[in-house]
C-alpha cells in the first residue's frame, strides 16, 4: 500500500511530495551535468614513479644464510649479464638451497625463466617471490612494480597481450627507467 505525501506550498495548494522530489533530483542533474561538462571533472591520480628493488642493496641484511643466499643471486645476475645461463641457473638454485625463504632469488628465477621462455616456471617463481616478500614484511612499491612487471611479462609470453598490456602499463608507469620497454634485465635487477 503505497502512502501519499502532500505538502502544503504557498497560497494553500496541494502538492504531491513525489512530484516535488523528481523536480528537485531534476534540477540536481543539470547542476551535477553543468558542472561535470564545464571543466570539473576528476583528474587521473598521478602515478609516483618509484625505484624497482636491487638485489644488491639486500647484501648486508639478514642472517648469515640469507646473506649467502643474496651473494649467489647477486652471482647469478652478474653470470646472466655475461650469457652464461648455466651458471646463472646454478647460482639461483644455490641460492634456494642456502636460504629456501630468500624472495630475491625467487624473483630471479621467474626473470630468468621469463628470459628463457619457460612461463610455467617463470609463474610459479612469481608467485613464490610475491608470497616470500609478504610473509617476511618486505613487500613495499619497490618490489610490486617488479611483480607487476613481471606477471605482464608472462602474460605476453604467453601469446595474451591484451592482458599483458595493463600490466607492463602499469609497471612502465611506475618505473619507466626499468619496465619502459617491458623488459627486466639481470643488470636492472642487480
Amino acid at each position: 500500500m503505497r502512502r501519499r505525501i502532500e505538502v502544503r506550498v504557498q497560497g494553500g495548494r496541494r502538492k504531491s511530495g513525489r512530484r516535488r522530489m523528481l523536480r528537485i533530483a531534476a534540477r540536481l542533474l543539470i547542476i551535477t551535468s553543468i558542472s561535470y561538462y564545464g571543466g570539473c571533472r576528476t583528474q587521473p591520480p598521478v602515478v609516483e614513479e618509484v625505484q624497482g628493488v636491487r638485489v644488491s642493496d639486500a647484501l648486508y641484511t639478514g642472517d648469515a644464510a640469507r646473506r649467502a643466499s643474496v651473494r649467489l643471486v647477486v652471482q647469478g645476475l652478474d653470470a646472466d649479464s655475461r650469457g652464461q645461463s648455466r651458471r646463472a641457473r646454478g647460482s639461483y638454485e644455490r641460492a634456494v638451497q642456502v636460504d629456501p625463504t630468500n624472495p630475491y632469488a625467487y624473483l630471479a628465477l621467474a626473470r630468468y625463466h621469463l628470459d628463457g621462455d619457460n612461463p610455467r616456471e617463470a609463474a610459479n617463481f612469481i608467485d613464490q617471490a610475491a608470497a616470500f616478500f609478504e610473509v617476511e614484511g618486505m613487500r613495499s612499491s619497490e618490489v610490486d612494480v617488479h611483480l607487476i612487471g613481471l606477471r605482464g611479462w608472462l602474460f605476453e609470453s604467453r601469446g595474451r597481450p591484451g592482458e599483458a598490456a595493463p600490466y607492463l602499463d602499469r609497471a612502465a608507469a611506475l618505473e619507466p627507467e626499468i619496465w619502459g620497454d617491458g623488459y627486466l634485465s639481470a643488470r636492472e635487477l642487480r
